[in-house]
């Protein structure tokens, strides 16, 4: 992996693939789920996007013990393992970084508090104007989305495949396309120029496995980067 742990190692040529946990989920259980997704190929990241706890909210320590039980396996594979929403449990925990919302706190103060070489993604829903916003803010990488429907959130802003495309043509840091992302699609939001498709239940709900869903995302995105 790079010294600065973005979500991108030796396969910058290519769009790649960004895992993004289920809300909730038993880590211990979770970990099998995790290593047969890593296994079945090339993943850029994992993002704990762990949001519903036993009683309904996700304590602090949940959050933490799920990055005890799931970061060294996501390391192992040569992933960036990032943390959703929470700058400080990213900076207790030693994650590779955080990825924000809109709502989720400021970045420069998570930029202040995780340092030069944790890794910053923001949300910007299909916005140009967060976008400028966030790269000029010293971001990482910005996400855009959702671009198809999806139940893993509530989908509030809609995004056109040709802000991918404008994006990559006008800033040197990456973009993450999100929202529905499945293999059927993922590969014309890489021909459209994402950098990086985030994926959630179009893995973990696989019919036949994360492990297979891992290896259809990246025929997919082998064949879009042959075809670009």
């Amino acid at each position: 992996m790079p010294d600065k742990k973005t979500p991108a190692t030796d396969r910058e040529d290519r769009c790649r693939l960004y895992l993004i946990t289920p809300p909730a989920f038993a880590p211990e259980v979770f970990a099998d789920q995790l290593r047969a997704a890593l296994s079945g190929d090339d993943v850029a990241s994992v993002q704990l996007r762990l949001k519903e706890g036993a009683d309904g909210r996700v304590l602090d320590s949940e959050i933490v013990r799920a990055t005890e039980i799931l970061m060294p396996i996501v390391h192992d594979a040569g992933a960036a393992f990032l943390i959703n929403d929470r700058a400080d449990i990213a900076k207790v925990v030693g994650a590779d970084g955080v990825h924000l919302g809109q709502s989720d706190g400021a970045l420069a103060e998570a930029r202040a508090l995780l340092g030069p070489d944790a890794s910053i993604g923001v949300t910007c829903h299909a916005s140009r104007h967060l976008a400028f916003e966030a790269g000029d803010g010293g971001a990482d990488y910005v996400a855009f989305g959702a671009f198809y429907p999806t139940a893993t959130k509530k989908t509030e802003h809609q995004a056109d495949p040709e802000i991918l495309t404008w994006w990559a043509d006008l800033a040197e840091i990456p973009c993450v396309a999100i929202g529905g992302i499945t293999p059927d699609n993922a590969g014309a939001l890489a021909k459209a120029g994402a950098h990086f498709v985030a994926a959630c239940a179009a893995v973990w709900d696989h019919p036949q496995g994360p492990e297979a869903a891992v290896r259809a995302f990246n025929e997919v995105l082998e064949a879009a980067a042959g075809e670009g």
